[in-house]
């Protein structure tokens, strides 16, 4: 059982990763060419900055799963007609390219190696 400093960091990170999203929702459509790089750019920070402050690859997956949920939420269209992404390149832009992004940055997150330099293999 992982202590509850690092439950609650999973959280944080979790919980910011949906702002980000939500965030990068807005943002990609209103600046077409900068806002989809200004929301892509804004979760890789994320998504590598939790791996890396938290020392796993699940640093990296506890914002991207915040990251998913949201925008997955967003692109639902409401009974009023009303919608936050236009089906256009631009949209779909954000959500495949968050998506790898996403994906690359839990791949390339530090995995745990032991701290023992005589536990390493080949020494």
């Amino acid at each position: 059982m992982p202590p509850a400093g690092r439950v609650a960091a999973y959280v944080g990170l979790l919980l910011l990763g949906a702002v980000v999203g939500a965030a990068g929702s807005l943002v990609q459509s209103a600046w077409v060419p900068a806002g989809v790089l200004l929301a892509l750019l804004g979760a890789v920070g994320l998504f590598r900055g939790g791996a890396y402050a938290m020392g796993t690859r699940a640093g990296a997956v506890a914002p991207a799963a915040g990251w998913m949920i949201s925008v997955i939420l967003l692109t639902a269209t409401r009974p009023e007609g009303d919608f936050l992404f236009a089906a256009g390149v631009v949209s779909y832009l954000f959500l495949l390219g968050g998506m790898a992004v996403a994906v690359m940055c839990a791949t390339l997150g530090p995995g745990r190696q032991p701290n023992d330099p005589g536990a390493r293999l080949a020494k």
